[in-house]
Formats: C-alpha cells, structure tokens, sequence
C-alpha cells in the first residue's frame, strides 16, 4: 500500500483548534464570549492590534466547487442594506471593547467581495474607521473574481489601503471549467494581475485547486505554467474538499468517479509543486507557496508565519473579529461563529444583538494542544520543553505517530517533533495525533474532506 492510500483518510484543514465539530456549544454562551473578547483585547499589546474578517456573501453565479456560504443573486440592491448591517455589527463590538482599536488586518472574503461596487466598498472602509484607527503597519486584503473586478475595484481598494489581492483560478481547463461552473478565461486573469501591479499592489495572490473532476495532469501542468508566465508573489494551491453531505446541490452537480483519486490527485499536487519550484516559488506551511520577495515567505523564513480561519497570515494578533453572516471570530480563549443565514443576521442586529449562534470556550488543555497544531502547521515542528507546552497524553500521541515516524514522515526526540521534507503532505495527518478531542470523540460519519 502506497502512503497516499494509507493516509488518505477524512481530516481537518486546522485553521482553528478544536476545530468547529468539537466544539462544545452546550457550555458557550454570548456572555461568555464578549467577557473573553475584552480580556483578550486587554491583554493584547496596543502596537499589535486586532484582525477584521469580513464575509462578504453574494456572488451571481453558483461555483460547483465551492464550500463557501453564498448566496446567489444578480440583485445588487443587495449591497446597501447588507453593508449597513456589517458596520452595525462593528459599532456593537466597538462598543463593547474597552478603547478604540486599531486594526491590523482587514481580509474581505466570500462570497464574491467584488459582487460590490467601488463605490459601496469604500462606504464600508470607511465606516469601519469611524470607530477605530489604522496601524501604522496595516496589512488590508480582498478577494477578487477575476471576472468582475474592475480596475476601479482595484484602484479604490488601493487608495484605501489594501495592498494584497488574490483571485480565484482554479483551473484554466475548459472542461475543468464547465464541470465547476466557472468559466473564466485567462486573458481575464491576465488583466486584473497586469492592473493590480500597475497599481502598486505589492503582493498579488492566485489561488489553484487541484483535484477538481475531470481534471488531468495535462490540465494542472497548463495552469501552473500560464500562471509562472504572470509570476504572481503568492499562490495557494489547494486540495479539492469534496463534501458534498455537507455543501448539498453544488457538489452534488458531479460524481466521485469524475474525481481524480488517490496516486493520481497525488501527481497533480507533486507535478504542480515541482514546477513552482523550478519558476522561483517556497512551500509554506501547507498548500502555499510564495515568491522570496512575498511577505508570507519573510514571515515563514522568521517564524511569525500565523494560521487562522483567514488561513495563512504573515502576522499574528490576539484578536480576530469577524464580521457579516457566518463568519468567525477568535479571541485566543474563544471562538465564537455568526448565525448562517441573511435573514437570521439582519434579525439579530435589529435587536442590537451581536449575531453569533455558536462558538466554544477552550479549556487550559485546549489552548496547549492548539500551540501545538499552530506550531506544526505554521513551522513544521513543535516541541514540549516547558510547562506551557507540555501536556499529560505526550506520551500517547506519540504512540500513535509510531507508524508515521515509522514511514519517515517525523523526526521525535524526547522533546521535539520534526516534520520532514517526505512527511509535509501529511502534515493534517501530523496534527490529528495531537488532536485530542478528535481522538476522544470518534465520528460515526464523515465530518471531513480527504487529507490527500
């Protein structure tokens, strides 16, 4: 049995601990939450300042790959009254926090970001800062759909200081496209990269997929090398997650054997990795590479590199608030998740309640175990040496990496854990070792996607 067969099993992408199917929703409260924001917030140097993650939901039309909440609609009008709610949200965090925060970060995710106008999104930016100020050091991004942003989108969100974009590619096969439901040409891509950097944004990100149906290693190696002709400063190039019990019509749109499985989604990823290789791009953490110039890789190469529910980020602050339906935030000591639905969301904030359905409170054992995984995802390596990151079922994790330690995947000392060059595909398996509430908690049914 090849290590892609032995491994590929159902498994977390951790970009929180525990991630969302354990946490204990029985025991959090709203209460609960905001008590664990302000502390947080408290604690947290003033020079760091806080993280903003704002969903952004509406897209015209349905991507089939996609896992993201959306909502479909070719109805602008939309956009007011969603905005208005968003920074009503705002006001209600920023009247609960101590003093007036300073934002670091600022991601806007979808959804599709660029369903707004210039315009709208400048409104919402804008009234973001009326109840915080700018970092000096701010790091603003956004998602855009290479099929409608405009270089307006691009200029507007510059002036107000973003400066990382990253569009979603996918894959330029036309059958690959069809399948997905995202036809999208790569003049289109071209343009919106060619834009961005004559605009002066200094780090210009392409997403990629691989394992998508009907997708060939001829069709990855043709995307990969139209993409290293557009030298984007980083890529995110990611397993498919084919959940369709969980995301419903969208992935329903095509069957298991139109995937491809196994050695052969293994080859795509390989291939696609060694090309980037060869064209001047590092692997960080899991499925990104970056340019020597891209902030990611800077912060990979110092070891600041952080990884939350935005993914990887090149800094790290203590509080991450997100904004807008189904978005998640982090205090450190919490995790606290909006209600999913328009309709719930408008709701809540008529009622001046903050929107949130669900979330958990991390016990000291959580918080230990999530130092680990960050630390393993981030770094490649952990170690135990002192009373904050020494944890009573050591010695039982490492029993059960026996058989990956076995196959040359880690290197463990008494007091460390090396993740080596063969064992970083695996590194979700890695981490599912010291994934102690999974471990306590078997699933009778499949929670997640496939690791490999």
């Amino acid at each position: 049995m090849s290590l892609i067969q032995k491994y590929n099993v159902p498994g977390p992408r951790y970009t929180s601990y525990p991630t969302v199917p354990y946490w204990e929703e029985g025991s959090f409260t709203t209460s609960l939450w905001k008590e664990t924001l302000v502390r947080s917030f408290s604690e947290s140097n003033a020079s760091e300042g806080i993280s903003l993650y704002i969903h952004l939901p509406f897209c015209e039309s349905l991507c089939t790959f996609c896992g993201c909440n959306k909502r479909i609609t070719k109805r602008h009008d939309v956009e007011h009254p969603y905005i208005d709610a968003v920074l009503k949200e705002w006001q209600l965090y920023c009247e609960l926090l101590p003093k007036k925060p300073i934002i670091k970060e600022i991601h806007l995710g979808g959804g599709t970001p660029t369903f707004f106008s210039p315009k709208n999104l400048e409104r919402l930016i804008q009234g973001l800062f009326e109840n915080a100020l700018k970092h000096p050091e701010h790091e603003f991004s956004f998602e855009g759909h290479p099929n409608n942003t405009s270089r307006a989108h691009l200029q507007k969100l510059y002036d107000l200081g973003f400066r990382r974009v990253s569009f979603g590619v996918q894959d330029y096969s036309d059958t690959v496209q069809k399948a997905i439901h995202r036809i999208q040409p790569f003049h289109n891509v071209a343009k919106v990269t060619f834009w961005a950097r004559e605009i002066g944004y200094t780090s210009i990100g392409h997403d990629l997929i691989f394992g998508l149906p009907f997708q060939r290693l001829h069709d990855v190696i043709d995307t990969i090398d139209k993409t290293n002709s557009l030298q984007p400063d980083r890529l995110a190039f990611y397993s498919y997650a084919h959940v369709p019990w969980i995301k419903g019509n969208g992935q329903r749109g095509f069957k298991d054997d139109d995937l491809p499985q196994d050695e052969e989604k293994r080859l795509l990823y390989e291939m696609g990795k060694k090309r980037l290789s060869e064209n001047g791009y590092h692997e960080i953490g899991m499925d990104h590479f970056a340019l020597g110039s891209d902030s990611l890789y800077q912060s990979f190469k110092n070891g600041k590199l952080h990884r939350n529910f935005m993914g990887y980020t090149s800094s790290k602050t203590q509080v991450m608030i997100g904004l807008g339906v189904s978005s998640i935030s982090d205090s450190w000591y919490s995790f606290a998740q909006n209600v999913k639905t328009l309709e719930d969301y408008y709701d809540a904030l008529a009622q001046n309640d903050l929107p949130v359905f669900r979330g958990h409170i991390l016990n000291a054992e959580d918080i230990v175990i999530r130092k680990h995984i960050l630390n393993l995802m981030c770094h490649f390596h952990t170690s135990w040496t002192d009373y904050g990151t020494y944890f009573s079922e050591i010695p039982h994790v490492i029993e059960r990496l026996e058989e990956i330690k076995k196959d040359g995947l880690v290197q463990i000392t008494e007091n460390t854990l090396t993740v080596t060059e063969k064992g970083k595909p695996f590194v979700r398996n890695i981490c599912m070792a010291f994934d102690l509430r999974m471990t306590r908690n078997q699933p009778e049914t499949a929670l997640f996607s496939m690791t490999v």
